[in-house]
């Protein structure tokens, strides 16, 4: 980066370090890599860069963005800019080269993105970016409302910023939000679902999260292109009926929208895990789901399953991936289901078994299912008894899926040998299921003596049968 910045000045061409380096570097962070401004023309970085010997590549040129490779670490080498916008809602509709850094910097979206940084370390902030970092809060360059008619985007990406660094988003934005909601009609689908799942697994989630609820932004649509025509998709309007939708208070200490983002806080931040923490309890308060019991206490028996309907919908209409979408269904199924105790453990896996392809799958469906559980105990405020019990419960299943095989490929005997004694065709997966069937029921040991004796034995029982037959 500093050969860059030193080749450019060589050249005459003051460069600056800016955007999300400069924003780390002021937190005592590592920068992940680093963005440069230059006030060399496209062309003229391009050329630097070969005589030094550097590949470049040509991303952005008509915006004035060159990368340049340097021992195989790519660099966004752009030229100082202003920049217009149009109908396209994220990208702008031309460009004018700046000869001011602080021109480029007033085109950025927050005022923590919006400051550059010289080779010597001088820090240029026309905008307050350094004391909005000290404050903690996220705000736009100038008006939200404009900011965000520019680029719907920054919309998402204010709670984005705000989920990764646990900053407050400024009132101003919340404010703005409805003024352009309008304008993320015109944002893709894919975008979207992008900065959502950035805010998913950022390490303050439910900032960003209850943000996009507040706001409204969830209550949005975006585009969708299918063999040249577009749709509206609506992004993530189920999630605001549920800030208010009270619970039983002798089991939950909030409403389901803050229970919610509790269990989000207190799950790890794995897309699967955080996609099946937020519309966990979704099918709360519906009708159908809603019931008074005999004490006249709030109830929502079946909100798993009807939750996971609903799972199934939203995670196929924002296009998330089948097998991140399939194990949220699964997760959201069983996620009230109190573990199986010592007697019942190996039927329960036994039949959740047939879900998965292979032990391992059954294993780490089940440590995200415990998880899951886990998150959903302590978020309820009253977790204690229910979180000793899971650990126990988490034993016994941990101990049952190390021992006990659920699918044939586990057999200490393989099919081939199998068939050497009884032939090949139908009467060896036969035999295979039945051995497994004993093993699970405990009628076997899992070990390749046994089996092997199981398999000789059942080969004398077929050649007695023939022999009686003629």
């Amino acid at each position: 980066m500093k050969r860059i910045i030193h080749a450019l000045k060589e050249r005459g061409y003051e460069t600056y370090i800016v955007g999300g380096a400069v924003r780390d570097i002021l937190l005592g962070k590592q920068p992940i890599d680093y963005d440069l401004v230059t006030f060399a023309q496209p062309d003229e970085v391009k050329a630097i860069a070969l005589s030094n010997g550097w590949k470049t590549i040509n991303v952005g040129k008509a915006f004035g963005v060159i990368v340049v490779v340097i021992g195989g670490i790519s660099y966004e080498v752009a030229t100082a800019r202003t920049e217009w916008y149009g109908e396209d809602s994220h990208r702008p509709a031309g460009v004018h080269f700046a000869n001011s850094i602080d021109a480029d910097l007033a085109r950025r979206d927050f005022t923590v993105n919006a400051m550059a940084m010289d080779i010597n370390g001088r820090l240029i902030d026309p905008f307050g970016g350094q004391k909005d970092l000290e404050a903690g809060i996220i705000r736009t360059v100038g008006s939200a409302e404009a900011r965000f008619k520019e680029d719907a985007l920054r919309m998402f990406r204010a709670g984005r910023f705000a989920a990764q660094l646990g900053f407050k988003i400024d009132s101003e934005i919340i404010e703005a939000v409805p003024k352009a909601l309008y304008r993320t009609s015109g944002l893709s689908l894919e975008r979207v679902r992008n900065e959502i799942e950035k805010i998913l697994i950022a390490p303050y989630a439910q900032i960003g999260l209850d943000y996009l609820v507040r706001s409204g932004l969830g209550n949005a649509t975006c585009k969708y292109r299918h063999y040249g025509t577009d749709y509206q998709v609506e992004i993530l309007p189920e999630l605001l009926r549920l800030p208010g939708v009270q619970q039983n208070p002798r089991y939950h200490y909030y409403d389901v929208w803050g229970h919610t983002l509790e269990a989000i806080s207190w799950i790890p931040a794995d897309i699967t895990l955080r996609w099946a923490a937020l519309p966990h309890d979704i099918a709360k308060g519906l009708p159908g789901v809603r019931e008074l019991n005999d004490q006249g206490e709030i109830t929502d028996h079946g909100h798993d399953k009807v939750g996971a309907e609903i799972a199934d919908k939203i995670l196929t209409r924002l296009q998330v991936s089948a097998p991140i979408r399939e194990r949220v269904v699964w997760l959201l199924k069983n996620h009230m289901i109190h573990f199986p105790t010592k007697e019942n453990v190996v039927r329960w896996l036994k039949k959740r078994a047939k879900s998965f392809s292979s032990q391992e799958q059954l294993k780490k469906a089940v440590s995200q299912l415990v998880a899951l559980r886990r998150a959903d105990i302590i978020a309820s405020g009253y977790g204690s008894d229910g979180l000793c019990d899971l650990i126990e419960q988490e034993k016994v299943l941990n101990g049952a899926l190390a021992t006990i095989p659920f699918y044939v490929q586990e057999l200490k005997i393989k099919g081939g040998e199998i068939a050497k004694v009884l032939g090949k065709g139908p009467q060896v997966s036969r035999f295979q299921q039945n051995l497994l069937e004993r093993v699970i029921a405990g009628q076997l040991p899992n070990r390749r003596d046994s089996l092997l004796d199981a398999l000789s034995r059942k080969a004398e029982r077929i050649k007695k049968k023939e022999e009686l037959a003629k």
